[in-house]
């Protein structure tokens, strides 16, 4: 998944940004927050935790590339 495409995700269920770190970009909805890599591709079981972190729900429209 696209780092910009997971971002827009998080940000249209309310996640705000708090800071940037060197490497990673804290984002924050309600009280809990999560760390994204600064990497231009993300990986699905990544981008998952990310969401399940922030109590979101996963997006639908990735697919498992196998």
């Amino acid at each position: 998944m696209k780092r910009k495409e997971l971002i827009r995700h998080i940000t249209e269920h309310g996640a705000v940004l708090l800071r940037e770190g060197r490497r990673h970009s804290i984002f924050a909805r309600g009280r809990y927050r999560t760390q994204v890599p600064r990497h231009t591709e993300i990986v699905d079981e990544l981008a998952r935790k990310i969401c399940k972190d922030l109590e979101i729900p996963f997006p639908a429209e990735v697919r498992r590339e196998h």
